[in-house]
């Protein structure tokens, strides 16, 4: 499914609507070139489910680990990983269980090492705002999508 986000509030607000509906823990990709708005999504999520401080990118982190009420977000943005390998090393295995819910920038760097997502979604510059494509890739994720294609606010951005 595709969505047209018109500036940073709608990532904004796409984030929060989504933080309702993917529940419990599972995996979500990032795409997209730098600048195009996963950054922006991550922190929107983690905010709109209750964390008050600032949300960085953990460029060179590469993980930030949000323990909230609900549940653990981990943030990752794999962008300078150097080999997929170094994934293990930090222990990727430990965040991915099934509690967790991962947010990953750039997972393209992990490949051969990162399980598939639930959630892919690729966001793209179009205009003056976003275009956001949201797929899935297993029965969780079908099941979040369904909830996001039916959401009333999201209905008026969807494009097809």
């Amino acid at each position: 499914m595709t969505w047209q986000l018109a500036d940073e509030d709608a990532t904004l607000n796409v984030a929060r609507i989504c933080s309702d509906i993917i529940d419990g823990g599972g995996l979500v990709f990032l795409l997209g070139t730098l600048g195009a708005g996963k950054t922006t999504f991550c922190r929107g999520f983690i905010q709109a489910l209750g964390h008050e401080g600032a949300v960085r990118s953990p460029t060179y982190t590469l993980v930030e680990e949000y323990p909230l009420s609900a549940r653990r977000v981990c943030h990752f943005d794999l962008y300078r990983l150097g080999d997929p390998e170094e994934l293990e090393f930090m222990g990727i295995r430990d965040y991915l269980d099934d509690d967790s819910l991962c947010l990953i920038e750039w997972p393209q760097r992990g490949v051969g090492v990162l399980p598939e997502a639930d959630l892919v979604l690729h966001l793209a510059d179009e205009g003056d705002g976003r275009q956001l494509d949201i797929e899935a890739g297993s029965d969780k994720g079908q099941h979040w999508l369904q909830q996001l294609q039916q959401h009333p606010e999201l209905s008026k951005l969807m494009m097809g």
